[in-house]
């Protein structure tokens, strides 16, 4: 079993930017693969951003490549969001899911609460 609890949203200007955190927890964080998901009002959920048990391997969503960073740290059971650059259209809840490196909410066994990230304009 394991629970996670995002942390570090809030306000920022465009052009900004945020680091989320996940932290999990249970002893075997480190087996499971991560993502990031978010979710606009009166949007579906999409993908964000993934990565492996190891950190080795990620994947990110076309619209932040290049802006955000995903990365673990197993020591600390917690995965992370960097997000530069931010525009008005990153505003939403941002989730973190544990359990696949898939783009889809399917095979992610875990979700956090979320955290609200707003970008001004």
């Amino acid at each position: 079993q394991v629970q996670l609890v995002e942390s570090g949203g809030g306000l920022v200007q465009a052009g900004g930017s945020l680091r989320l955190s996940c932290a999990a927890s249970g002893r075997t964080f480190s087996y499971y693969d991560m993502g990031w998901f978010r979710q606009a009002p009166g949007k579906e959920r999409e993908f964000v951003a993934s990565v492996d048990w190891s950190g080795g391997w990620t994947n990110y969503a076309d619209s932040v490549k290049g802006r955000f960073t995903v990365s673990r740290d197993n020591a600390r059971n917690t995965v992370y969001l960097q997000m530069n650059s931010l525009k008005p259209e990153d505003t939403a809840i941002y989730y973190c899911a544990g359990g696949s490196t898939g783009t889809g909410t399917v095979g992610y066994g875990y979700w956090g609460q979320g955290t609200q990230v707003t970008v001004s304009s």
